[in-house]
Formats: structure tokens, C-alpha cells, sequence
């Protein structure tokens, strides 16, 4: 597929501090391990190997085993899982929520930039073998961020009540999503194709993290894809320790309001992404996952009647560790505990709130993995490029806001030259003389003649604005197109992946979609991929 390239600072899309990490800014390398570059591999793989237990390959293969028990695995995903269990193998990890039918665009970018990494490294270090994986985010209980997808700028909801962890929800009301989009589909083989992907999914399984896994398994098992599903009562067993720690020490509050801080210092305009609790755990029995606190000496659940003494908490986690839910502070180290991890790969947002953690894995013994960008992408039809062509504008001028666009755009196809520079120039000038004959006299004729230079600016500025929109009037049919085809590319003003489902690029394309982009995507390319399909 024909590729183009832009700067992610260029897009306007992506926060200074993830813009100043990707140019690899000096003063950030404090709240990181190590930069990805496939040469800087080498010594990340050492140090998770010295780190990385024999016992904790056990523990895990064991555990994907039976996680994979009722799911058609592929040979490359079944070998991918037996090589867990070999001291010079590793994972790439990237993670998300279980969006209803994968949710926006993004999730398939994340996922073969994982699987594309393992390529690049095996062939860089061919003595190691490495696995791509995806983490279900399945104790996470923020089920209205989950509950739709969009379909040809249409929302298709889950609606119904939900609380506690969503793996666990029932799919009770979900053949009405079915009948909806189903309902939006032609008659193409295409879509044929999606249809059985969502009703073999959550219409022939009894729970969303059932379903989750079945349907990422189905689209990615050609290429070695291990699903991991953390809300796991043996791989949990191996977080006991950091468990108990977080209970009774607070690391991880401590650690991450420093890191906090000293990013403030660094740069006001970072924008924190996560504050700490003084407990980042939460309690999760089935339909509550609720903080846990810490008041008096006694550990409650937050909005519930359970509470403990110290001790009887203690032997709580001993007894029932899946009982203990990692926040968004302590998930990452959960991953990094039970896993060959060397790299994580996500989005802006979460890149940032990893930035914040590096000195509580240190404070915990836990290599800090290297942090990668997930390849970010803009689908153009070729109908689409052909237009960008024709109006004569660039791949970048699109990511404007619509209203500096309009300007732009205003000021290249106009006849007419829509800017007074030259003119205020000159009257700076003219003004100089002034100013020297002010020298001369006493001080408030020189504030006369610096307010006559400033009305006369603003007068000059006021014309500009006023040929400015007398222009946007005259070549508004020529600007509405430009719109248009923005609004296409850009829906709601945002990025394509943050908005549409991958349904509707399959609906043209097939199953050579996922093919394609695997084809195409280069995860270490620090760069926003424009693709023409």
C-alpha cells in the first residue's frame, strides 16, 4: 500500500511530552529505561533475563494453557506459548479494554505494531525468540467507555447495567447489538465475514472476556498473537509480595507523586496523567471491584461493609489473591511481574502515565520496560487521495483545525495577496521619524505618536481580516470541498483511528486488511503513517 509519513509533533494531535520523549529530549531520560532502538535491545534483554525466573515461566505457561483451553489455537500462537517456557524467549506487550467488536481503529495499530516489533527483533537478534502480546484489560470496570463502536459514523451501544469487572459480564442483550449492525451490513461476502466474527464471539460465549478472546484470537492467530487475561487466580499468586507491600508500605503513593512532581518542575505544560492513591489496589469479587482504604487501622472496601485488621488482610491476599485488583498504577508492574516482558506499547496517554512509574519499579527491583509508541495511522481511499491532489493541498494541511485550514487554503488559491506585512513595515517606518522628532520634545508627545502607530496598526490589521473573509466568501465552493474531505478523514474532529471500527475497511477489504497493514506498519518509525488502501 502507497505510504506517507508526517511528524507526530506536526499533527497537532500528540501532547509536548510524548512530541519531546519521541525526539528523545535530555531531561526526560530520568523516567525511562531505555530508548527503542533495535540496538538498545540487547541490554534490555540481559536484564530482564538475570531478573526473570524459571518458576515464573512455569507459573505462566501453565496458566495460558488453560486460559487457551476453549479456543481453537493457531500453531504459530501454540508454539509462541511453548517457547514461554525457554530463558531466551521474551514478550512484546501492548494492552487495551474490551471495546464491543474491538472498539476504534487504534486497537488493531497496537496489536501489529506488537506483532511487527517481534519480527524486527527476531531478525536483529535471531539467538532469542520473542512473543507478541495482547493484555485484556478484563478487571477494568469503566463499561461505558466499552459499550459501542461506530459504524459509518453511527454509534452501535450495549446498553444495559453493568458494575463491577466487565471480563465477567454476562452478554445478556447483546443479539440486539448483533441485529443492529447486522442491520447495516450489505449483501458481500465481506460482510458475511463480520457478522460471523461478532456472533461466533459474544453470541456463542457466556462472558465478555470469553468473547474478547475469541474474536482478537480469530483476527491476529495467524500471527503468533498470545492473549494474556491477568484477572488470573495463579498468575495473581505470583504478585502476592508486591500485594502485601503496597498494603502495608505505599510505595507506589510515594514513588509516583515525586515523579509527579519532578515532572512539573520539568515542564508545566506536561500534563500529569494519573495521581496515586494511598492504596492503588482495588477489591474484586463478583460485581463489585471497589478501592480498597485505609483508615484508623482498619483496610475497608470503599462503598461496601468489608473491612480487616492488618493481619486478617493479610492472610486475605495469601488466601485469595485474585481477589486483589491492580489500578492503573500497579497494573503495570503486575504485567512486568509475571511476564518476560521488554517492551510496552501504547498510545500517547498511556506512554504518559507509564513515564510516572519508573521510580516505583525501581523501588520495587522490577526491570522498567522500554516504552514504544504504537504506530498511528490515517486510511485514505484512493478516490480520497485523488481529491487531495486535485484541490491541491497537503497531507499535512489536513490536520489543521478547520478554521486555521480555511485560512490557509484561502491564502494559497487567492488572486489576491492577503497579507499586509509590507504594508505595516512601512508604516513602522514612516513612524520611526516620528519617534525621533519625539526625542526632541517632552514625553507625552511620544506617547501621542506611539497610540496614532498602534490605531494605524490595528487599522491595518482590521482590512486584512476584513479581504481575509471577503475572500473565504468568493472561494467558498473551493474551501467546502477541502472541509468535506477533512470531515471525512478527520470525524468529529478527531483522528480516524480514535473513531472508527476496522469494519468498515474490512467491508472493502477483507481479510487482506490485517494483511496489509502488517505489510506496511514499521512499529520503530517515529512517525504519523498516512496509507493509501
Amino acid at each position: 500500500m502507497p505510504t506517507d509519513y508526517i511528524s507526530f509533533r506536526d499533527t497537532h494531535y500528540f501532547s509536548s511530552l510524548i512530541c519531546d520523549y519521541l525526539d528523545e529530549n535530555k531531561a526526560l531520560k530520568p523516567f525511562y529505561n531505555r530508548f527503542p532502538k533495535l540496538e538498545n535491545f540487547k541490554t534490555q534483554i540481559e536484564e530482564k533475563q538475570l531478573s526473570f525466573k524459571d518458576e515464573s515461566r512455569s507459573v505462566l505457561v501453565k496458566a495460558l494453557k488453560k486460559q487457551y483451553e476453549t479456543v481453537e489455537v493457531s500453531d504459530s500462537t501454540q508454539a509462541n506459548i511453548k517457547r514461554l517456557q525457554n530463558s531466551n524467549t521474551f514478550t512484546v506487550v501492548t494492552g487495551h479494554q474490551l471495546n464491543i467488536f474491538t472498539g476504534p481503529l487504534y486497537f488493531f495499530y497496537k496489536i501489529i505494531s506488537t506483532i511487527n516489533l517481534c519480527k524486527e527483533l527476531k531478525s536483529k537478534y535471531p539467538d532469542y525468540d520473542f512473543v507478541p502480546v495482547y493484555w485484556m484489560a478484563s478487571e477494568d470496570h469503566d463499561f461505558e467507555e466499552i459499550n459501542f463502536f461506530n459504524f459509518k459514523g453511527k454509534k452501535v451501544q450495549w446498553n444495559r447495567e453493568a458494575s463491577g469487572a466487565v471480563g465477567a459480564l454476562n452478554l445478556d442483550g447483546i443479539e440486539k447489538v448483533f441485529e443492529v449492525f447486522g442491520s447495516q451490513l450489505n449483501g458481500t461476502t465481506n460482510a458475511s465475514e463480520l457478522k460471523q466474527y461478532f456472533k461466533k464471539a459474544y453470541l456463542n460465549h457466556s462472558n465478555l472476556a470469553e468473547a474478547m478472546h475469541y474474536l482478537v484470537n480469530e483476527l491476529f492467530k495467524d500471527f503468533g498473537l498470545v492473549i494474556v487475561d491477568g484477572n488470573d487466580s495463579a498468575l495473581k499468586r505470583q504478585f502476592i509480595p508486591y500485594v502485601k507491600e503496597e498494603l502495608t508500605e505505599q510505595w507506589s503513593f510515594l514513588k509516583v507523586s515525586e515523579a509527579n512532581n519532578n515532572l512539573n518542575v520539568l515542564d508545566e505544560n506536561y500534563k500529569i496523567q494519573v495521581n496515586p492513591r494511598e492504596i492503588n489496589l482495588f477489591y474484586l469479587i463478583e460485581g463489585i471491584r471497589e478501592r480498597i482504604m485505609y483508615k484508623d487501622d482498619v483496610y475497608f472496601v470503599n462503598n461496601t461493609n468489608l473491612s480487616w485488621s492488618k493481619s486478617e488482610i493479610l492472610k486475605e491476599v495469601d488466601d485469595f489473591p485474585e481477589r486483589f485488583s491492580p489500578n492503573v498504577i500497579m497494573r503495570p508492574l503486575y504485567q512486568e511481574v509475571i511476564l518476560p516482558n521488554l517492551c510496552y506499547i501504547g498510545g500517547g496517554g498511556e506512554l504518559a502515565y507509564w513515564l510516572q512509574l519508573k521510580s516505583y519499579f525501581e523501588s520495587q527491583m522490577i526491570p522498567f520496560p522500554m516504552l514504544l509508541l504504537r504506530n498511528s495511522v490515517l486510511l485514505i481511499t484512493e478516490k480520497q487521495k485523488e481529491k487531495i491532489y486535485k484541490l491541491n493541498i497537503e497531507f499535512s494541511d489536513l490536520f489543521l483545525n478547520q478554521e486555521d485550514l480555511k485560512i490557509k487554503i484561502t491564502k494559497q488559491i487567492s488572486d489576491i495577496k492577503i497579507d499586509f506585512s509590507e504594508q505595516k513595515a512601512h508604516l513602522v517606518k514612516q513612524f520611526k521619524d516620528m519617534y525621533d522628532l519625539a526625542e526632541k520634545t517632552d514625553a507625552s508627545f511620544k506617547g501621542a505618536v506611539a497610540a496614532q502607530e498602534q490605531k494605524q496598526i490595528n487599522g491595518l490589521q482590521h482590512l486584512e481580516k476584513r479581504l481575509l473573509r471577503a475572500q473565504k466568501r468568493k472561494l467558498s465552493d473551493h474551501i467546502n470541498r477541502v472541509l468535506e474531505l477533512q470531515n471525512e478523514l478527520f470525524p468529529n474532529h478527531s483522528l480516524q483511528e480514535r473513531q472508527n471500527n476496522f469494519s468498515e475497511f474490512y467491508l472493502d477489504n477483507g481479510s487482506d486488511f490485517i494483511k496489509k497493514l502488517v505489510d506496511t506498519l514499521k512499529p520503530l518509525k517515529s512517525e504519523f503513517t498516512l496509507i493509501t488502501i
